[in-house]
Order: structure tokens, then C-alpha cells, then sequence
């Protein structure tokens, strides 16, 4: 049988190290990632925003898009302000309960980022190979559902994991070797038997890779072949635009995640494991509104709208 020592984990301390080991940066690191923040929320809320208000963007697309860019705000938001601390204060401990609060929360955003990027491929998928059916397909009431069993799921997928570490034990301070509380840190950190722990990952986390890289996957091939058998060049290009944000979001998402869990847990690799937490959640969530307005027509001319609007009223 499963248990937990309460009172002895209750006690159990962590000091996140961070990046206090390159003390000359940790003024300019603050104020670099300050102001990715500073961007990330404007950006973000912005977009959610601009969606909201302009009834052009009423489309499923968007839709998807204001709840990707909630996503990004929130796991951004529940990473950096630790992190900032972390930069200018001496004392760097956290306990196992805020801990696992931050993981809980990060864990969540993360998994529901995950299937929302999937559902936003699938609902491409319908736009080009079934465009005639597009708005009977995606009708309001299966865009909710979608997005309700993103969120649902991310939740359940981080109780999962959660629980896994709650079972273990923590006998003393640990010293977490980054900036914020990642399920293998959290692992590494327990004086006891891990095997269930490492079992439920491998399987929750595998079955999560596996279905969003399926549905993206298969839905960009059925995309491919459908855009390759148009006979009008300006068809295949609109077609591929309206697609290049979503895949732009997607290969930077996963390539970061992917190699972040390719690098070997070595000492020498520690810094590439620490800069490559920091850009899936501190620098991937600003860049996916960039991403969106740079490459989308319909956003930028929102944008140019209400900045038209804010000068008049000046």
C-alpha cells in the first residue's frame, strides 16, 4: 500500500538555485525577463481582447486562439514572478507545498496547451479538405467541448501527477538544480522508492505525446495532399498561410519540449536544461501572440484599427 509521511513532508524545504550560480547576470537576466513578461501579458491579453471585441474574429480559429493565449498567460504567470524573485533576493527557498502548487498549476496549463494545439490543427484540417462542411463541423457547440476537454484533461493529467509525488517521501532540504518545480527535479529530490512515480509519468505522459502528435500530424498530412492537388497556385498559397501560425506554434512548442527531455541530466548539462525551461515557459508564451499578429492579416488589421481609434481619441 501507497502512503505519504505528512508531517515529514510537510517539514521538507527546496531551494531552487536558478541561475545564482552566474551572480554577474542576475541583474540583466531580471530586467530580460521582466520585460519578456511585461510583453507576454500585454500580448496575450491583448490578442484575448481583440478577439473579443472585433466580430470578424468570431471564427473558430480565433476562438481557439483567445483560449491559447489565456493558456499562455496563465503558465507564464504561474513561472516568471517565482523566477523574478528568485533574481533578487537571497533566499531562494520554496516549500513542498508551494512547490508542488506552482508544478500542479504549470502541469496543468502545459497538458491543456498541448490538446489545445491539437484541436487548432483539426479544425485547420476541416477548414481546407472539408471547407464546404467547415461551418456545420465546427459548430459553436463542438468548439466548446473541445476546448472544456483540453482543460479537463489538463486538470485530470495534473492531479495524475501530482498524486505520484505526494506518495513519495522527502527527508531533508533539496536542492532543485532550476528555476522552478519540474516533475524529474521533484523526483530526483525523493528518498524513496520512485518506481510508481516513474511508471505513471511514462504513461500519462507518453499517451498525452502520442494522441496530440497523432491528431497534428495526420491532420497537416490530409492538409499536405489536399493543398498539393489545387490547380491555382494563389489557392495553395492562402492555404498555407492560413496554417504557417499554427505550425510555426507547434514546431517551436514541441521541438523545445522534445529536446529539453532529449539533453542527458549531466552536470555539464544543467545550463542547456535550465535555458531550455525558460523558453518554453517564459519565452514561448510571449511568442506565440507575436507569432499570430505578425502572420495573420486579420489580426494586424485589428490591431491597426484600435491604434487608429486610440490616436483619434488623443
Amino acid at each position: 500500500m501507497i502512503r505519504t509521511d505528512k508531517n515529514q513532508s510537510a517539514s521538507v524545504i527546496f531551494i531552487l538555485l536558478g541561475f545564482s550560480d552566474y551572480p554577474d547576470l542576475q541583474v540583466p537576466l531580471f530586467l530580460l525577463f521582466l520585460t519578456i513578461y511585461v510583453v507576454t501579458v500585454v500580448g496575450n491579453l491583448g490578442m484575448i481582447v481583440i478577439i473579443r471585441i472585433n466580430p470578424k474574429l468570431h471564427t473558430p480559429m480565433y476562438f481557439f486562439l483567445s483560449h491559447l493565449s489565456f493558456v499562455d498567460f496563465c503558465y507564464s504567470t504561474g513561472v516568471t514572478p517565482k523566477l523574478l524573485e528568485n533574481l533578487v533576493v537571497e533566499d531562494r527557498t520554496i516549500s513542498f507545498e508551494g512547490c508542488l502548487t506552482q508544478f500542479f498549476f504549470t502541469a496543468h496549463f502545459v497538458v491543456t496547451e498541448t490538446f489545445l494545439l491539437a484541436v487548432m490543427a483539426y479544425d485547420r484540417f476541416v477548414a481546407i479538405c472539408k471547407p464546404l462542411l467547415y461551418t456545420v463541423s465546427m459548430s459553436q457547440k463542438l468548439c466548446v467541448l473541445l476546448v472544456a476537454a483540453a482543460y479537463s484533461w489538463g486538470i485530470i493529467s495534473s492531479l495524475i501527477f501530482t498524486y505520484s509525488l505526494i506518495v513519495l517521501s522527502f527527508c531533508e532540504t533539496k536542492v532543485i538544480n532550476n528555476f522552478l518545480c519540474e516533475y524529474s527535479v521533484i523526483l530526483s529530490a525523493s528518498c524513496s522508492d520512485k518506481h510508481f512515480s516513474e511508471i505513471i509519468l511514462f504513461i500519462v505522459a507518453n499517451f498525452n505525446a502520442l494522441c496530440t502528435l497523432s491528431i497534428i500530424l495526420t491532420s497537416y498530412i490530409c492538409i499536405f495532399i489536399t493543398i498539393m492537388k489545387m490547380h491555382s497556385g494563389s489557392g495553395r498559397l492562402k492555404a498555407f498561410s492560413t496554417c504557417a501560425s499554427h505550425l510555426t506554434a507547434v514546431t517551436i512548442f514541441y521541438g523545445t519540449i522534445l529536446f529539453l527531455y532529449c539533453v542527458p541530466n549531466s552536470k555539464g548539462s544543467w545550463l542547456m536544461v535550465r535555458v531550455t525551461s525558460v523558453f518554453y515557459t517564459v519565452v514561448i508564451p510571449m511568442l506565440n501572440p507575436l507569432i499570430y499578429s505578425l502572420r495573420n492579416k486579420d489580426v494586424k488589421e485589428s490591431i491597426r484599427k484600435l491604434m487608429d481609434i486610440e490616436t483619434f481619441t488623443h
